[in-house]
């Protein structure tokens, strides 16, 4: 949803109501100013991403063990 940055200040809570639905861009002057997003689903989104690449049949220990290697290679 779109909405100037005067009716965001004034519906405040109207809009953070709505943002377990959609993400809020707020705009002053025409332009896009700010973009207010759920942290929630922002975090399973970001999760998302770094797991895409993962094969399906890793374990927990394996992917953990894998990560882990990564940084004992440089000390």
């Amino acid at each position: 949803m779109i909405v100037t940055a005067t009716e965001f200040k004034t519906n405040f809570g109207k809009y953070l109501d709505m943002l377990t639905k959609e993400d809020i861009f707020i705009t002053r002057n025409g332009k896009t100013i700010a973009k207010v997003i759920n942290h929630q689903v922002s975090a399973v989104d970001s999760l998302r991403g770094m797991l895409k690449n993962v094969p399906s049949d890793i374990d927990l220990d394996s992917l953990r063990e894998a990560r882990l290697s990564k940084y004992e290679d440089h000390v």
